[in-house]
């Protein structure tokens, strides 16, 4: 029997930050992770390998990061977890023995109970670089393309899937708008505009209600009678923790059907920790679970485990939800509440919104138009959200607007952000639009 300190079973977004994390926290200590497969994807990037990067090679994690730390890795898979005598089995028959354990099993594509979803060509999101392959393969020899579900996976699928191919692409959704669980409608809108604008049809308030073909995929037919001509399908309608393992060790299981943790990331068993899709996430806001997972969240929550294995450290303030994506040349990103969701909750909601060149003077090589829209709770002014849409400094301001949003900093505050600029880099300090936007809140307060 092989024998160490701590074990973390998967190596992707949670499980490798949690290994150093720990390293880091306790450097005497035998780390050991345990992952099935050979190559390990950088998750958020596996849309671009369809477009942009045409690879999966370009993105694959290097397993030197573990080696440079200390950390041994065995490639084999956790079948049983034996909690009392603190052992686990794997396939190969072999037994670890472990004093302090970390789930990190990540997530597994959604099942949909649609008739022929097993057909040849029809694919799900695996984050698995064999199979991705064979994804690469069928898309570039499509020449209509079915996208099922228009959140970040379907807009991101069907831009770079368009780059340089001639090939016909239908995202069906059953919501009115794609991406509409998430941003404002001004900003879902702009991102349609410009997926129409590269002739990708959206298809709303419909379904897949059945695949049709022999063995592989002809056709599907939509919740209307609508028959779509399909060489190769995508669900892309996001994924489930991946709990069996816990399930079967005697773990709780969550409301949302993830292992459930406390603020430390500790299971029901004090000797066992859980994070990123796996584990339960609780609202920043309420403190209520929610079924949220992103690798961003994943990552903070290794850094909490890893940490906490041998004494509390760290303690999960809950998941803000942060997003960002691209679609054409044009950025969006969204942290926290919309206006809409935060009067769902039943917050009294002041909005504040301001636009600027992201360069200044606006002449200046690679401006982007910057709109910036805050919502703040009306009562104390603590801002609850933000959305940004314009050029690639979208990305690190929402980031800027998700640390206000964790420090629970007033429209005030935001106000008096000292911010750094540079024409060639930022907005004008004059017309800073997070600046801006807190302002014109203040100015709807009152």
């Amino acid at each position: 029997m092989k024998k160490t300190d701590v074990v973390i079973i998967g190596g992707s977004a949670a499980g490798i930050p949690a290994a150093i994390t720990c390293r880091r926290h306790n450097p005497e200590k035998n780390i050991l992770v345990i992952r099935k497969e050979k190559k390990v994807l950088i998750p958020c990037s596996i849309p671009y390998i369809f477009g942009t990067l045409r690879s999966t090679e370009h993105i694959l994690i290097s397993d030197e990061v573990l080696e440079k730390n200390g950390i041994e890795l065995l490639i084999d898979e956790a079948k049983k977890i034996k909690r009392v005598e603190k052992t686990i089995i794997l396939a190969s028959g072999e037994m670890v023995s472990y004093d302090k354990l970390i789930l990190a099993t990540g997530s597994l594509p959604m099942d949909l109970p649609i008739p022929g979803i097993k057909k040849k060509n029809v694919f799900t999101i695996e984050k698995n670089a064999e199979y991705l392959n064979s994804l690469l393969s069928a898309v570039n020899n499509a020449k209509d393309l079915i996208i099922i579900g228009c959140g970040f996976i379907g807009v991101e699928f069907a831009d770079e899937c368009k780059k340089d191919r001639d090939i016909n692409i239908k995202i069906v959704e059953m919501l009115h708008q794609c991406l509409i669980l998430v941003f404002e409608e001004d900003f879902a809108i702009e991102s349609e505009k410009i997926l129409n604008d590269k002739e990708v049809e959206i298809l709303p308030n419909e379904k897949v209600v059945a695949i049709l073909g022999t063995e592989e995929v002809k056709s599907v037919r939509l919740s209307s009678g609508r028959e779509l001509k399909a060489d190769a399908v995508i669900v892309g309608v996001g994924v489930q923790p991946n709990i069996q393992l816990a399930k079967d060790s005697g773990l709780e299981i969550g409301p949302k059907k993830a292992i459930s943790v406390d603020r430390y990331m500790r299971t029901s068993d004090e000797n066992i920790f859980a994070c990123g899709d796996c584990a339960e996430k609780i609202s920043f806001f309420t403190g209520k679970p929610i079924p949220l997972m992103l690798a961003s969240i994943a990552t903070m929550e290794a850094r909490i485990a890893g940490s906490n294995v041998y004494g509390a450290r760290r303690e999960n303030s809950g998941a803000i939800g942060v997003f960002s994506t691209v679609t054409g040349n044009i950025a969006l990103a969204a942290a926290g509440f919309t206006e809409k969701s935060a009067k769902e909750y039943g917050y009294n909601v002041a909005v504040g919104q301001a636009e600027s060149p992201d360069r200044h003077p606006g002449k200046m090589p690679g401006m982007k138009k910057m709109m910036v829209k805050l919502v703040f709770n009306k009562n104390n002014g603590v801002i609850l959200g933000g959305h940004v849409l314009g050029g690639t400094s979208t990305g690190e301001l929402i980031n800027a607007i998700s640390a206000c949003i964790q420090k629970r900093l007033t429209a005030d505050e935001i106000s008096m952000f000292q911010t750094g600029t540079h024409p060639a880099l930022t907005a004008s300090p004059i017309s800073y639009p997070l600046v801006n936007a807190a302002e014109m809140a203040i100015k709807a307060m009152k």
